[in-house]
């Protein structure tokens, strides 16, 4: 079983419980990690037989334009089954952090894992 690395991607979006963090965007800090088996692309040098961590960020960054939650976790479960529905993806580990959400802490946030990873392979 293999693993595409996205780490530190950053994306802007309303998030937030609030009033005055409804009226604003934040920025979010994501680390993924998306299980697939990556030999036949390196077999054949072919990126449409991997997952495109290219594809994959910018679709996480539409997806957090075009959505506003109050919750992170929301977010996260949100962002979750679209990725594993949209680019296949059997199994995910997301943490996703907010940074400067709570005085004396670098960032807060959650980390989530879904999916199987029986499936892979």
């Amino acid at each position: 079983m293999d693993k595409v690395l996205i780490e530190a991607l950053e994306v802007d979006t309303v998030i937030g419980v609030y009033e005055w963090e409804r009226t604003i965007t934040q920025t979010l800090s994501l680390d993924l990690l998306l299980a697939t088996d990556i030999r036949a692309a390196a077999e054949d040098d072919d990126l449409s037989k991997t997952l495109d961590y290219d594809a994959i960020s910018r679709r996480i960054g539409t997806f957090a334009k075009e959505n506003d939650f109050e919750l992170v976790e929301t977010f996260a479960e949100r962002l979750a089954a679209m990725l594993r529905d949209e680019f296949s993806i059997p199994w995910l580990r997301m943490t996703i952090r907010k940074p400067g959400a709570v005085p004396n802490a670098r960032a807060v946030g959650v980390m989530i894992e879904r999916g199987s990873l029986v499936e892979v392979g």
